[in-house]
């Protein structure tokens, strides 16, 4: 079985613990964020070469909190029990930080998505972040010849 982003970064860097379930709510979405940013940038980078600008505006119009939201609508159905209660405990986190350009609602649900990615980064399951994002923007439905969009 191939290993996680997380399993090489920690027995690389001879890292302990990152036991997603010792930390925040924030602390998840803190992390949860820079991996969410790596998987739609990736995305992005799918539709081929063009400027630097135009990539940065793509993925800032896929990773702002309205699109986030959207995201989580689309993949609610599809959590787990325990996924749902990590994406409540980010949402209903009180951050220090005030939504820009956002409304407080799709921030804090933002705020949820993210925390969740953190917690699935940190438990090891990079295929599950994939398959939720893949969800959310509507990438895991099967072609009209028949096969599933491969990752």
């Amino acid at each position: 079985m191939e290993q996680s982003l997380i399993q090489k970064i920690k027995e690389g860097l001879y890292l302990d613990g990152l036991d997603p379930k010792s930390y925040s709510p924030l602390s998840l979405a803190y992390i949860g964020d820079a991996i969410y940013e790596i998987v739609i940038r990736t995305i992005v980078m799918s539709a081929g070469n063009m400027s630097v600008n135009k990539y940065h505006k793509k993925s800032s119009s896929m990773v702002k909190a309205s699109a986030q939201k959207e995201v989580f609508e689309k993949i609610e159905p599809f959590l787990t029990e325990e996924e749902m209660a990590v994406y409540k405990r980010g949402r209903n986190s009180k951050s220090g930080s005030v939504a820009k350009n956002a409304s407080m609602m799709d921030y804090r649900k933002a705020t949820g998505v993210e925390a969740l990615v953190g917690y699935l980064y940190l438990a090891g399951d990079m295929d599950r972040i994939i398959e939720l994002i893949g969800i959310g923007f509507d990438l895991n439905k099967k072609e009209e010849t028949g096969e599933e969009h491969e990752s």
